[in-house]
């Protein structure tokens, strides 16, 4: 399923593409998928099970909350540029396939993010789920161009805004900048 959604998209994307793929029969499709739709969902899933895995082992407990942000953002946007693939389902696929997609991240990530914090308040005016859209839209935008090969350039960016809702803007721009520096001449992030 990954490979024919990046391929063809999901919409062009038949079962005998997927059956084709993955080298097996019909019957066994249907053993695991009562259709496509249900094969995407566990696409999905893997692909979100993928970068949580990810997420986990790119910090650890000593980090500080901005360190973890810092060190799981530059660490999932290299994970979508080395497997454009999981960005393409992700990022475009999957919203074209289900518009609730983009809550689903949001449910993920943003529990997540506040949980750094251990309740401390939010700076006012800002909202978690404004900066989630605006980062996956700067993620999308390079999917939908061809170039998921620029995603970390977007490093930066993402660490802002994740940052700006729970830490402030001084703060956010502040691991933006050490973000920026961890952007190599040829466009990879560091670890």
């Amino acid at each position: 399923m990954l490979a024919s959604c990046a391929e063809k998209t999901y919409a062009a994307t038949t079962i005998s593409d997927i059956v084709s793929r993955a080298s097996i029969s019909r019957t066994t499709f249907y053993k695991h998928f009562r259709d496509k739709r249900a094969c995407f969902d566990a696409s999905f899933e893997f692909c979100l099970e993928q970068l949580r895995g990810i997420a986990a082992v790119s910090v650890s407990g000593a980090d500080s909350p901005t360190e973890a942000v810092r060190k799981v953002s530059a660490a999932l946007l290299e994970a979508l540029t080395a497997r454009p693939e999981i960005a393409q389902l992700l990022a475009a696929e999957a919203i074209a396939v289900d518009p609730t997609a983009p809550a689903r991240y949001r449910a993920l990530l943003v529990p997540a993010l506040e949980g750094l914090w251990r309740g401390r308040p939010s700076p006012a005016g800002t909202s978690p789920a404004l900066a989630f859209g605006r980062a996956q839209l700067l993620v999308l935008s390079l999917i939908a161009a061809g170039r998921p090969d620029r995603l970390p350039e977007l490093h930066p960016e993402v660490v802002y805004l994740a940052l700006a809702p729970f830490a402030g803007h001084r703060e956010a721009v502040q691991q933006s900048r050490l973000a920026a520096e961890d952007i190599r001449p040829d466009s990879a992030v560091r670890g």
